[in-house]
């Protein structure tokens, strides 16, 4: 089992974010190619640099729309991606690792907050499964893989929740252990073939989106000609 654990948590967790990097950089630069020529080919290349400013920081910031629509689920999924963001990378295990194995280290979460944001993240995480599931407006709109991702996120944090708090035998910590670290691997391997892969764009989003809804130019003339009223701005 030992062998095991060192293949997955060495070569096999190295192989793994190495293609959720370069997937990741691979959409982040086809989508920002596409956004550019739709710019390129646009009619009017006026930009709301601003309005666009204002709109992501709000995203980022959700403060305003937390209480005005659907605030209970808000609510959860926000809770939901702060531990899901912070707790990887801020987890005094993982910083280690990374510490050991690059020479780089940066700050870590204390123990408390760790642990308290791992369990919101597990609760939080099946109440979005679950609201998912019992919700009709939600089961109409979602894919499969909508159903998936919740529980699969949650899989490392209950694996390494019981590894770091539980008393557990030694081969029970192993076989946490594998399913901590395999589980982990298998999201690096899928975030850049699942929707889970525009999260690199989310900052940029309302850029990109001024960016690429952009009517070619002369469109006007085009549809003009198709509905017979050419000369007729669109």
């Amino acid at each position: 089992m030992q062998q095991l654990l060192d293949f997955v948590s060495g070569p096999l967790f190295r192989l793994t974010f190495l293609i959720m990097i370069l997937g990741l950089l691979r959409t982040f630069v086809l989508d920002l190619w596409g956004a550019w020529d739709a710019y390129r080919r646009a009619g009017d290349k006026k930009l709301a640099w601003g309005d666009a400013f204002s709109k992501t920081i709000q995203w980022l910031f959700p403060v305003r729309r937390v209480f005005t629509r659907r605030p209970l689920y808000s609510l959860f999924s926000i809770l939901f991606h702060v531990g899901l963001i912070l707790v990887p990378i801020f987890y005094l295990g993982h910083v280690q690792l990374w510490e050991e194995s690059t020479g780089l280290s940066w700050w870590t979460l204390p123990h408390f907050w760790a642990d308290l944001l791992t369990l919101t993240t597990i609760i939080f995480g099946l109440l979005l499964f679950l609201g998912r599931l019992i919700s009709s407006e939600a089961r109409y709109l979602s894919r499969s893989q909508d159903y998936l991702w919740p529980i699969l996120l949650v899989v490392p944090f209950v694996s390494g929740y019981f590894c770091a708090n539980l008393n557990i035998s030694p081969a029970s910590y192993q076989v946490f252990m594998l399913i901590h670290i395999l589980s982990g691997e298998l999201i690096f391997v899928l975030i850049p073939f699942t929707k889970i892969a525009h999260c690199v764009l989310m900052p940029l989003s309302q850029f990109i989106i001024s960016l690429a809804w952009k009517f070619p130019a002369r469109i006007d003339d085009k549809i003009g000609a198709t509905m017979d009223k050419k000369g007729v701005g669109v």
